[in-house]
């Protein structure tokens, strides 16, 4: 406990830290513009109309601006203090505190969540969730806040990424080999501050969830289109990088796509049967 206590702190302090410049670190990545747009497209297919979502690891509040502007609520957590400093200011700008709430909370503690929903959707975006080596745990609490028939979308990184195993053509066998030898944690870094994250396959979840989810759709991201870090890849080689924009959205429900991306895209939907919502919700 004391080791997970202790990664959840740096991990705080490291995107305390970058929290400031966060928004504008990342502003022109075409490839972190596209997932976005991948991830939002696949959670509105499963959206009804002014859904109530709760969203873990926030950040800065892209997402939650993003789905309020489309009309439904957001319930926005994050353990930074300063990644809610700056979805704060967002909610100020654009004047969205009826459509906007934020709590200050790790997803490892979400029984100690104040606003209990229940909730339409569920939403974890980047990769978060790794950042935690008892997923299991998360998973057991998200039954009792959703509604019958409520979904789940995770955006999660897979033990295996076929663009980092490619890199063995350079020689870079650490960067080839990280997920797959991360039984105990893969060290990252951001702003110079260290922390572990773990790798989970799409097997992990769905057999962790059956007895109330039933998984509906998994999707590879950035399985053919490179990651992120390569943030140079799409104005150096454009015509390339569109053609892989293109084959990835052919290929990214198939095997071995989904599996094998920078991250992939799950959803999965709570059983309608054997659950009683609060009287509030009725």
């Amino acid at each position: 406990m004391k080791e997970n206590n202790t990664n959840t702190k740096n991990a705080k302090i490291a995107f305390d830290t970058q929290s400031i410049i966060f928004d504008n670190l990342y502003a022109d990545n075409s490839i972190i513009d596209y997932k976005r747009a991948r991830t939002r497209s696949h959670l509105e297919k499963y959206l009804i109309k002014e859904s109530k979502l709760l969203e873990l690891n926030a950040g800065t509040g892209q997402d939650a601006v993003y789905f309020a502007l489309q009309g439904h609520r957001v319930h926005a957590t994050d353990i930074s203090d300063g990644m809610l400093s700056q979805l704060a200011k967002k909610i100020v700008e654009k004047n969205l505190s009826k459509s906007i709430s934020y709590e200050k909370l790790s997803f490892d503690k979400l029984s100690s969540l104040q606003n209990r929903g229940p909730y339409d959707a569920i939403f974890s975006n980047f990769g978060g969730l790794n950042c935690t080596d008892r997923l299991d745990n998360v998973l057991d609490s998200f039954a009792p806040l959703l509604k019958p028939e409520g979904t789940a979308t995770l955006v999660i990184m897979p033990p295996f990424c076929f663009w980092e195993f490619m890199m063995l053509i350079k020689g870079n066998f650490r960067l080839a080999f990280r997920r797959l030898f991360a039984k105990k944690g893969a060290s990252a870094h951001i702003e110079g501050v260290y922390f572990s994250c773990w790798y989970y396959w799409p097997s992990f979840i769905i057999n962790r969830l059956n007895t109330k989810f039933k998984m509906v759709e998994l999707v590879g991201l950035c399985t053919i289109v490179p990651p992120s870090y390569l943030e140079k890849f799409p104005q150096k080689y454009s015509t390339l990088y569109n053609l892989l924009i293109n084959l990835e959205n052919k290929l990214k429900n198939r095997s071995p796509f989904k599996y094998i991306g920078d991250y992939y895209i799950i959803t999965l939907k709570k059983n309608a049967q054997n659950y009683h919502l609060p009287n509030s919700a009725k």
